[in-house]
């Protein structure tokens, strides 16, 4: 599973739309739509707010691990 697809499940499991996940982490909007549209990657500053967010590992985020 990659970047986009497991950001997008973590955020439905939620119930957030992209708006709300913006402004629970302070990434804007459209940062996300790109990231879920496979049209731009993360920074590393990025994934780490995700990470601890989502209380995940940014492997886990990248879909390096299960």
């Amino acid at each position: 599973m990659n970047f986009a697809k497991r950001l997008r499940e973590l955020r439905t499991e939620k119930g957030f739309s992209q708006m709300t996940l913006a402004r629970e982490t302070g990434i804007s909007q459209s940062s996300i739509a790109r990231w879920e549209l496979e049209k731009a990657e993360p920074t590393a500053s990025a994934l780490i707010i995700l990470a601890k967010y989502f209380e995940e590992s940014v492997d886990y985020l990248l879909g390096l691990s299960e």
